[in-house]
């Protein structure tokens, strides 16, 4: 079944509870009735309740009406948040210089306001030695606590270890910062190159 709903010469019904422009209740009219008060507004008897008794219908300019809802709907699709989980791994004795970087990772990662599982990988005899796993959860938790917290304690899973950090920023807010970020850039970089040329003319002088 279509979604449409029906219009003018489309509905068959023989009257219809009528509600005008502006939203004011005209009441129960023929059909014929509404149809030629839509010819004298110049717009079109939409059915807005089809299993009403009788049917309601509404006066409106349904192009307009379709066109605004359609952007109405791509503005929410453009602001939905989406929460995706990234994953980060280490090992138990990870090198300090390696430690940094995923840890710089995990910090772009809930800035983006994304949820990072960060998984320790045990290998041969690391695997009687969780506690080395467990602290090193510790310390990334701790080092990114400004940014994230951790939404699921540490747990062995067979030779991995697992702790999920979620961000204290929401998905919806790191969009809106972004966005505000990139145009400031934008911005800077439009007005900033006349700024430099005018600054180094009097060194030329």
């Amino acid at each position: 079944m279509s979604a449409e709903p029906r219009i003018n010469d489309r509905i068959r019904v023989p009257e219809v509870r009528l509600v005008g422009p502006s939203g004011e209740q005209v009441g129960i009219v023929p059909l014929a009735k509404a149809l030629e008060l839509a010819q004298e507004y110049d717009l079109d008897l939409v059915e807005v309740a089809a299993n009403a008794r009788p049917p309601v219908c509404k006066l409106m300019d349904y192009g307009k009406f379709k066109y605004e809802s359609a952007m109405k709907a791509r503005e929410a699709r453009k602001n939905q948040a989406h929460t995706v989980i990234k994953e980060m791994k280490l090992r138990p004795k990870i090198d300090p210089h390696d430690y940094d970087t995923k840890k710089g990772h995990v910090v772009r990662f809930l800035k983006q306001g994304d949820k990072v599982k960060i998984t320790i990988m045990f290998r041969g005899r690391e695997q009687s030695r969780p506690e080395l796993g467990f602290r090193l959860l510790q310390r990334l938790a701790s080092d990114v606590e400004d940014l994230g917290f951790i939404e699921s304690n540490p747990k062995q899973d067979g030779r991995n270890m697992i702790m999920v950090l979620g961000p204290h920023k929401k998905k919806t807010e790191a969009m809106a910062e972004a966005r505000e970020a990139q145009a400031a850039r934008k911005a800077e970089r439009q007005g900033g190159a006349p700024a430099d040329e005018s600054a180094e003319e009097p060194a030329e002088a």
